[in-house]
């Protein structure tokens, strides 16, 4: 099997990840938080909707990240869909859109809850990363809280459905 000459590798460039993150925000701030955390291939495996009330039955894998969300009193709302789960986080206390600085992060709730998860379960459950949203004023807040509620409903309609 002839090899590729040296060179060939070296023009070869990988994909630049596209960056999720506000550049210069300081994620430690107090303030409220969408998060989207997708399952790794977007493998259905954390709960199913059944009827026509989309109710929500967790499967296994489901069951174990609820048991870690539930532990997070920053987490003020959140639904398990099958394949992704949304989250609602507060920091800090006071107004939701505040900017003094606190202790408790942004990431380091979310990789807690996938570390533990991935612990408990034995493999590696989600993807690499999540989407995030500043939560900026109370209108948008009420409405990442009504898509909360109603993404059950949706759920076929849902981009991440597949």
């Amino acid at each position: 099997m002839p090899s590729l000459p040296a060179q060939s590798c070296a023009k070869m460039e990988l994909p630049q990840r596209k960056r999720l993150r506000l550049q210069d925000f300081d994620y430690s701030q107090n303030g409220a938080y969408f998060i989207t955390v997708c399952t790794r291939d977007r493998k259905k495996i954390l709960s199913d909707i059944v009827g026509d009330d989309a109710h929500i039955v967790p499967k296994p894998c489901g069951k174990v990240v609820e048991k870690y969300i539930c532990n997070v009193p920053e987490i003020t709302k959140y639904v398990i869909m099958p394949n992704h789960i949304h989250m609602l986080i507060e920091i800090g206390s006071g107004t939701m859109w505040a900017s003094s600085p606190t202790s408790g992060k942004v990431a380091s709730i979310v990789r807690s809850i996938k570390t533990l998860t991935t612990k408990e379960i034995g493999a590696s459950v989600f993807q690499r990363s999540y989407y995030d949203h500043i939560i900026r004023n109370e209108q948008d807040y009420l409405e990442i809280w009504r898509y909360i509620d109603e993404n059950p409903v949706k759920w076929q309609l849902d981009e991440f459905y597949e």
